[in-house]
């Protein structure tokens, strides 16, 4: 039986699109507890992370794109997410903008590093997420996030927990690129991870790509992470999301990457973000998220 946190993490401020800050309420009521109960789960449920709204923050946090409210929401949660992996727990977090992945890697990363070991990470998404201060061309921090584990970025946020980096990129695999800024394209070139675009699933098969991925993630590690961006996955399937590209993961190729790390029984955490509602089609993209999350705690067709 799976022990696991229910983690909610309603924040769009990394975003410059409105919505995402009501994904976790549209993922509990999907039935996420209810479907959760009947693989046999230890459900805790921790309720949501306390995000201020946009409305209530001053202009130079709207100038700085909310850095300073980010990294406060980021640090609470890097504490839920360590608090229930010493607790014997997997945590499971529900998004919320990619900006959220700051704060949980960093507490992941915080229980591997007291265990004397590391962590590896899967990031499934149509976008690399590896942009800097530097290269970015909305300044927006969603698109930052990879960067920012793998300790590159604002100083405040790569040095959370009081270390960097969060995560070595060999031990890093990007699944279902396909839309890069330019800039950004170099920024993954030379980041020493393993990255494989829609092309590479086009030509070798999703199998082959999550064994690699896997293999990846797991030399040398405690285990890994996963972080879900929704809009990894085909618009077809997933249309509920805040920037959605065509092109993307299937309905089953999204199932049977998780039901290959559920096999490995090394998924140490888990995060599904960018889900917005605002953009859903009868409630289609948070029942797949449910979905998602069931495979990725061993649920089997027979």
């Amino acid at each position: 039986m799976s022990a696991v946190t229910i983690i909610g993490v309603p924040s769009d401020l990394g975003a410059n699109m409105r919505g995402a800050n009501i994904g976790p309420s549209a993922i509990r009521i999907a039935g996420l507890h209810e479907k959760l109960k009947v693989l046999g789960c230890s459900i805790e449920e921790r309720g949501d992370i306390v995000v201020p709204l946009r409305e209530m923050l001053s202009k130079d946090e709207m100038d700085s794109k909310y850095r300073g409210s980010i990294l406060e929401m980021c640090g609470r949660l890097s504490d839920e997410v360590y608090r229930a992996l010493k607790a014997g727990r997997k945590p499971i977090v529900m998004g919320g903008d990619h900006s959220i992945g700051i704060g949980t890697i960093s507490g992941v990363s915080r229980f591997t590093k007291e265990q004397n070991s590391s962590m590896g990470l899967i990031w499934i998404d149509a976008h690399a997420d590896m942009n800097t201060p530097a290269s970015t061309h909305s300044g927006n921090i969603h698109g930052m996030p990879l960067s920012v584990v793998l300790g590159h970025g604002f100083p405040d946020l790569v040095n959370m927990n009081g270390f960097a980096p969060k995560v070595r990129p060999q031990n890093v695999a990007l699944i279902g690129i396909r839309t890069l800024d330019s800039e950004e394209k170099e920024l993954c070139r030379t980041s020493g991870i393993r990255y494989f675009t829609m092309r590479e699933i086009d030509e070798r098969g999703m199998h082959a790509i999550t064994q690699e991925a896997i293999t990846v993630a797991t030399n040398g590690t405690a285990g890994f992470h996963l972080s879900f961006d929704l809009d990894g996955i085909d618009p077809l399937y997933a249309p509920g999301v805040s920037t959605p590209v065509t092109g993307g993961i299937s309905y089953r190729e999204a199932h049977l990457i998780l039901e290959m790390m559920a096999d490995t029984k090394k998924l140490l955490s888990m995060e599904f973000v960018e889900l917005n509602p605002m953009r859903d089609i009868e409630h289609k993209t948070a029942g797949l998220v449910v979905d998602l999350i069931q495979s990725a705690l061993g649920k089997s067709i027979v």
